[in-house]
């Protein structure tokens, strides 16, 4: 018996990721999942992993800007399924520039997918999720959406809107029994992260350096693992946290927990305290 046995479960931007790793997790805990992607081969390869490792999963293609395809995307997977009971949404890009050299273009787009893709999606489901009697949504935002890096403006900007959606929708739905939750990574070893470093890097292997080097700011020192993100969004969907709502979940390996100002390593003058 899995935690989410009899649940069906939609999940936006699944065939990588975070997305991806949280679709098979909900699926070995016994949920039916729909794979939402843009991409239909990628997708239909989540798919077929899920099912033949005995879980059950249906892809759910569509651009997660396009409120038409969305709309019907919802629709489709209730029928196929039977309901919605849990909406994640994963799907995102990342664009980088300051106030001065990012384009209006690069902005709306980063828009249209991070935030706009959220409404969508989250207002296509809402019917069902509202029919559900205990219905959970788990939004994927950032820890950028607290605190910036350089050169990410539209990019946190948009994460700090998902977190006020998600306050502003478990409001409203609490009435009805649906819960809405932001869940904020800090840096996560995924496609998106490592083109990342890709960009910023002049081979694989200063690639990795990039990698390690985000890691150890975190005070865990490494990156995170999809797989320990979709660990908490199975929480937060879960019954488990039926009396949380409108929440901002850090997972975050410590990142904001700590500042840059440290200590000197040597104590050697550090007097003793005995017991």
């Amino acid at each position: 018996m899995g935690e989410h046995d009899g649940r069906v479960a939609l999940i936006t931007g699944a065939s990588s990721g975070i997305g991806r790793a949280v679709a098979e997790l909900l699926a070995e805990e016994g949920a039916a999942v729909a794979v939402n992607s843009d991409d239909e081969q990628a997708a239909a390869d989540v798919v077929g992993k899920i099912n033949s490792s005995g879980g059950r999963a249906v892809t759910a293609i569509a651009d997660v800007t396009d409120t038409t395809a969305v709309h019907a995307a919802a629709d489709n997977v209730a029928a196929q399924l039977g309901g919605i009971d849990i909406l994640v949404t994963s799907a995102g890009i990342q664009r980088y520039g300051n106030v001065t050299t990012t384009t209006a273009q690069s902005w709306d787009e980063v828009f249209a997918v991070n935030v706009t893709g959220v409404f969508l999606a989250t207002q296509a489901c809402m019917p069902y999720l509202r029919s559900s009697g205990s219905g959970a949504v788990v939004i994927i935002s950032s820890v950028q959406a607290f605190a910036a890096q350089t050169d990410v403006v539209a990019y946190a900007a948009s994460k700090g809107a998902l977190n006020a959606f998600a306050r502003a929708v478990a409001v409203d739905e609490a009435p009805h029994g649906v819960r809405v939750n932001a869940l904020c990574p800090g840096s996560v070893d995924t496609p998106m992260l490592r083109a990342s470093a890709a960009l910023f890097s002049s081979s694989p292997a200063d690639a990795e350096a990039t990698l390690a080097a985000w890691g150890s700011a975190h005070p865990l020192g490494r990156v995170g693992t999809a797989r320990e993100i979709a660990q908490a969004v199975s929480f937060l969907a879960s019954p488990r946290a039926s009396f949380i709502t409108g929440e901002e979940l850090r997972v975050d390996g410590g990142l904001l927990a700590a500042v840059a100002v440290a200590l000197p390593d040597s104590r050697a003058d550090e007097p003793e305290h005995g017991g």
